[in-house]
């Protein structure tokens, strides 16, 4: 199994969630973030972020690793509510392997169209 995947398959596991497809929100935390939109889940973002900066300055690694899978596990929530999928990151990913991030960035005047 590949990493490409494992997020496949967990962005189809959170699709199912969505409360427009059965989901339920008081019997899942996915479905109840879908739910209440994007300031529930964007919150948990900015907490999770918070959480995994603060874990990378204490250098613990099962710790960093276990803030970044809350991080991304919202990440993915948040990808599922706006109709994007995680494929589309990593394809975004690949077309900047190679390249200078300093030179990437200095060229992007908006972000690229949705694909």
């Amino acid at each position: 199994m590949t990493t490409n995947d494992f997020l496949a398959r967990l962005a189809d596991t959170i699709a199912t969630r969505r409360p427009d497809r059965g989901g339920q929100p008081d019997k899942s935390y996915v479905a109840k973030l879908l739910a209440k939109g994007p300031d529930a889940f964007l919150k948990k973002i900015g907490e999770e972020a918070t959480e995994t900066v603060l874990a990378a300055k204490d250098g613990v690694a099962e710790k960093i690793i276990y803030e970044t899978a809350d991080l991304w596990f919202h990440c993915l929530v948040m990808l599922e509510y706006y109709g994007l999928r995680p494929e589309q990151v990593i394809a975004e990913l690949a077309r900047r392997e190679g390249l200078s991030g300093l030179e990437e960035k200095a060229s992007r005047d908006e972000p690229p169209p949705t694909r």
